[in-house]
């Protein structure tokens, strides 16, 4: 075997088929690792795998395959080192002059739900790492290929005159760039969740127009290609960062409810109107007129693939994005007549970021997401009263939203649905004052949500006063027993959580 070759060995077949043949039509041998090796047989493309080519099989079922001295020789060897060459010669060893790899998906596997720690462990790759480090590491002579994305530039470089040494040392850059999130990926998976130093490998996804104001500039980056980063956006104006931060708040208020038909209509990150229903249609029609004025240029979320009755509703108002796990061909022709509206599919909802983190003058203060499943069973019944099924029902669906909305916040729902919404005031009494007053007499037999205790018993007794039966509060303070006396002096319920969610 002589000439100079081309090891390929990815996991991601995307594109490979093109790049091998532009790769063969120059005369480059094609190497490559068992299951490319395959990929390219089976694509007609003359190839030659690797354990044939070391006379080393593949062993330990597959951990390891590339780490040989005959194919990091080829990638590591300097051309104008006589006794590289020299070595070379001795060994039977074939110049490598491009290297084609890309990882085991080791982001996308641990993303999963419920995936084991064998699993994890077989996706973090070793031999790909090698080769790419290797291969960066003498740019001067071997060009490294480590996303698909870049294969077309490379393949009209390839067919001109040649990959000169800007784009090598560029491709470089960019292998390195790569297993530097890749290994980060891994470390924060072994943990511990706040680590005494926290690397964070950002990549710009997309510049935006401008942050919260005009007069910011901004852009869009992303921990590898999870969450919004694989959304669709299938049609309307380009995202803008306040869109991005209504849309997580969006996604956060409705993946508790998946898989059942719910709806959110978030305005300025707060959750304006919240419902359940037998059907999308009816969650979002419940949801909107929980608060139809409100509503208004608002982003809405939804748990389901968007169907045409729903679409048609959808239509009636002035909208900012809609969020949804799909749209069915007929929401889509309805929806498309508004060409400015912005549609994006995101079919796993559920992904959370594992980590929050907020700007401070001179650093940032870090936090793990609060992506605590609620669960009603764990809560203290607190009050000689004791909810009904139904009542525990209601109390959980307004905890669930009040967790969403800016502290302090009171949340009324009635029928799994928000009536009234009193969110980001300086005391809770406040907060409860505007819920009342959007809720009307609707708040007769409603249940209320603080995401905060009850100091004083003011806000009991206003609840009462407005026909409130059924509370729902984390509890923790040392006058709980003065708000637990009010509600038992008044015939309420008062169910302590245990756990609170302040978001700020």
């Amino acid at each position: 075997m002589t000439g100079v070759a081309a090891l390929l060995s990815v996991a991601d077949k995307t594109g490979l088929s093109d790049l091998a043949q532009a790769l063969v039509a120059r005369g480059y041998t094609l190497l490559a690792s068992g299951g490319t090796a395959k990929f390219l047989s089976q694509n007609n493309l003359p190839v030659t795998e690797v354990a044939q080519y070391t006379g080393s099989p593949e062993i330990l079922g597959g951990r390891v395959k590339t780490l040989h001295p005959k194919i990091h020789g080829g990638i590591l060897a300097r051309r104008e080192l006589v006794e590289d060459q020299r070595d070379l010669q001795a060994a039977g060893i074939m110049p490598i002059a491009v290297v084609v790899v890309n990882l085991y998906p080791f982001e996308q596997t641990i993303a999963q739900p419920e995936i084991s720690e064998a699993e994890a462990i077989e996706q973090i790759d070793i031999g790909g790492v090698a080769l790419l480090r290797a291969a960066a590491k003498n740019f001067q002579a071997v060009s490294v290929l480590s996303d698909p994305a870049q294969y077309p530039q490379f393949i009209q470089a390839l067919q001109a005159d040649g990959v000169d040494l800007h784009m090598r040392r560029g491709l470089a850059g960019a292998a390195f760039r790569y297993t530097s999130r890749y290994d980060q990926a891994i470390a924060r998976w072994f943990g511990p969740p706040l680590p005494t130093v926290l690397d964070l490998h950002l990549e710009e996804h997309l510049p935006l127009r401008y942050g919260e104001n005009p007069h910011q500039q901004a852009s869009w980056y992303t921990v590898g290609n999870t969450g919004f980063t694989t959304a669709r956006i299938l049609q309307g104006k380009p995202l803008s960062f306040n869109n991005l931060m209504d849309l997580e708040a969006a996604r956060r208020t409705i993946a508790p409810f998946l898989p059942a038909a719910a709806a959110v209509i978030i305005k300025h990150a707060n959750p304006c109107g919240v419902a359940l229903g037998q059907s999308l249609h009816e969650a979002y029609a419940r949801a909107y007129s929980a608060d139809s004025t409100s509503a208004f240029g608002g982003i809405v979320g939804l748990t389901q693939t968007v169907d045409e009755a729903t679409a048609q509703q959808l239509a009636q108002t002035f909208l900012e994005c809609i969020l949804a796990p799909g749209f069915s061909p007929e929401a889509l022709e309805v929806l498309t007549r508004k060409s400015q509206l912005r549609l994006l599919e995101l079919p796993d909802l559920s992904t959370a970021p594992r980590l929050d983190l907020k700007a401070v003058s001179g650093g940032f203060l870090v936090q793990q997401s609060d992506t605590v499943a609620d669960s009603a069973d764990l809560w203290q019944v607190v009050t000689e009263l004791k909810p009904t099924p139904q009542e525990l029902q209601e109390l959980l669906f307004a905890w669930r939203v009040v967790k969403q909305v800016k502290s302090n916040a009171i949340v009324l729902t009635k029928d799994l649905q928000t009536i009234g919404i009193g969110a980001g005031q300086m005391n809770r009494v406040g907060a409860a004052q505007l819920a009342f007053e959007q809720a009307g007499v609707k708040a007769q037999g409603a249940a209320l949500a603080s995401d905060g205790f009850f100091p004083f018993e003011d806000t009991v007794r206003l609840a009462y006063e407005r026909g409130i039966r059924a509370v729902v509060q984390p509890g923790g303070s040392k006058r709980d027993i003065n708000s637990i006396a009010a509600c038992n002096e008044l015939g309420m319920v008062m169910v302590f959580t245990g756990v609170r969610h302040f978001l700020h």
